[in-house]
């Protein structure tokens, strides 16, 4: 009972600061489409038998690539429901428009980094092959929204200084065509290779700042529009990014309350905190997530019942509704039991949206973003 009555105070408690309405909006932010992650469960198996402690990360066993059955599923259900104005629920889809080229590392005898576009990705792997048509086909059935959530998922500089050292890892990494790799003898069980914004040094810096302005312009020529919202991989932003995003036309950033800025020579990071529609010195304004849908996450249990309270204190608090809800959740090319479960829960849940808020209004990112700024100004 404590335990119960300290989470509904925690999500009154998130929505106490920013941007308050009247209108039911809700907006599901999901992360990570377009990234390999785990290839298969062939390279996922050959990990387990070389020892590396994969089982132990939800991420490695059950997140890969997006295949057809898997968007055509989601846009299918996706499509079965429409709010007031005639909006399907809207994926706000934060995709990388890359991946490392492994065939070009290998052949550079590990010596060097090359990537190639995601649209080449998907080609590369069966039953993935119409990956990017269908996400503009999604994109065209207003089910699927693209944002930027970085060039690739990797931590390219961590990636070359563990290649050039001749880190066996990651040699295993690129003959397996995974974007980083586990430990097997540290106890811990983070893949930090994916942490694509963190950095160690000024150069380190401004390589991610290179990075991330290729990739924006790789967004652009991709889908044929400016990302106006990123998220930044693994919450880890550095202010000093703002400016340069912004020449891109970002105006939103999306995440938790917390940024987390890397530190330098040593020193500690420093963790940025942030409330729906807090603007920084460009005008650009953040979008607070308060909300989650992660059945994945969960193993098993339902994820509607804390996702609807979680709406219910944001509407409650005169706050939109930010959920939450990564691309882990929606595939199943290593486990189709997680994306089926998960889209049964999706669809009891949107049952139960449209049911209890009748006036609920669907929307993606950067179509709430403008809302905010336009009530501000």
């Amino acid at each position: 009972m404590y335990r119960k009555f300290r989470s509904e105070v925690a999500r009154h408690y998130r929505n106490i600061l920013g941007w308050r309405t009247n209108r039911k909006i809700i907006v599901f932010e999901s992360d990570d489409w377009g990234s390999i992650r785990m290839p298969s469960k062939e390279v996922y198996q050959a990990c387990l038998t070389a020892a590396y402690p994969v089982d132990r990360n939800v991420y490695e066993n059950l997140d890969t690539l997006e295949s057809n059955q898997d968007l055509e599923l989601l846009f299918e259900l996706l499509t079965g429901f429409k709010d007031g104005a005639g909006n399907h629920p809207l994926i706000t889809a934060n995709c990388l428009v890359a991946n490392p080229d492994f065939d070009a590392i290998a052949a550079s005898g590990y010596q060097e980094y090359h990537y190639e576009s995601v649209k080449e990705t998907f080609k590369r792997y069966p039953g993935c092959e119409r990956g990017f048509d269908l996400w503009m086909e999604g994109l065209s059935s207003g089910v699927f929204r693209m944002q930027f959530h970085g060039r690739e998922h990797l931590n390219v500089e961590m990636f070359t200084d563990a290649l050039a050292n001749g880190d066996e890892d990651i040699r295993f990494a690129v003959q397996h065509n995974m974007p980083g790799i586990m430990r097997k003898t540290n106890g811990d069980i983070g893949n930090y290779y994916v942490e694509a914004t963190n950095y160690r040094s000024e150069s380190g810096k401004k390589g991610v700042n290179d990075i991330i302005d290729e990739g924006l312009r790789s967004f652009t020529a991709l889908f044929g529009y400016a990302s106006e919202s990123i998220i930044p991989t693994n919450y880890i932003w550095s202010p000093d990014f703002n400016e340069m995003v912004f020449r891109h036309g970002v105006r939103y950033f999306q995440g938790y309350r917390k940024l987390s800025e890397p530190g330098l020579n040593g020193n500690p990071k420093v963790v940025h905190t942030h409330f729906l529609g807090k603007k920084n010195k460009l005008g650009q304004l953040f979008l607070v997530r308060n909300g989650t849908f992660e059945p994945a996450l969960l193993r098993g249990n339902s994820a509607v019942e804390g996702c609807l309270r979680d709406i219910a204190a944001s509407f409650r608090m005169m706050k939109t509704a930010i959920i939450s809800t990564h691309r882990i959740n929606f595939v199943g090319g290593l486990e189709i039991s997680n994306r089926d479960h998960t889209l049964r829960q999706l669809k009891r849940l949107l049952d139960t949206i449209v049911t209890l808020w009748p006036e609920v209004e669907f929307m993606s990112s950067d179509g709430l973003g403008n809302v905010i700024a336009k009530d501000k100004s």
